[in-house]
């Protein structure tokens, strides 16, 4: 299994980016699909989440409102819209899989830099 996540870079706060995640290896419909991120001094956190089988969603509440998680099942690929860009949005970002009935996130990706100057 392979995540390659894309779509990181430098942003001014108020701005917007989309992440992508290309996934392979494997059919991903009992899989649940994630955005973490880290920052620097910062444990990673989880971002958002999407039920690869039927789309539900979950968004941190420190995103709510401003990302978007979403997926495309014919391009086995997820994203992430982020808009309204934060300085403290800054972060690497990586995508994940795992189980939808584990809890284990088996997969990452290798991570992408998102920069948001004030």
């Amino acid at each position: 299994v392979q995540l390659q996540a894309s779509g990181g870079g430098l942003v001014q706060a108020g701005g917007s980016l989309r992440l992508s995640c290309a996934a392979s290896g494997r059919t991903f419909n009992m899989y649940t699909m994630g955005w973490f991120r880290q920052a620097p001094g910062r444990e990673r956190e989880l971002v958002a989440r999407i039920t690869w089988s039927n789309g539900n969603t979950y968004n941190a509440d420190s995103v709510k409102g401003r990302f978007t998680i979403s997926r495309d099942s014919t391009q086995n690929t997820v994203y992430l819209q982020m808009n309204s860009l934060k300085p403290e949005d800054t972060a690497v970002y990586y995508c994940a899989a795992r189980p939808t009935y584990g809890s284990i996130w088996h997969y990452w990706g290798q991570g992408t830099q998102v920069t948001v100057s004030s």
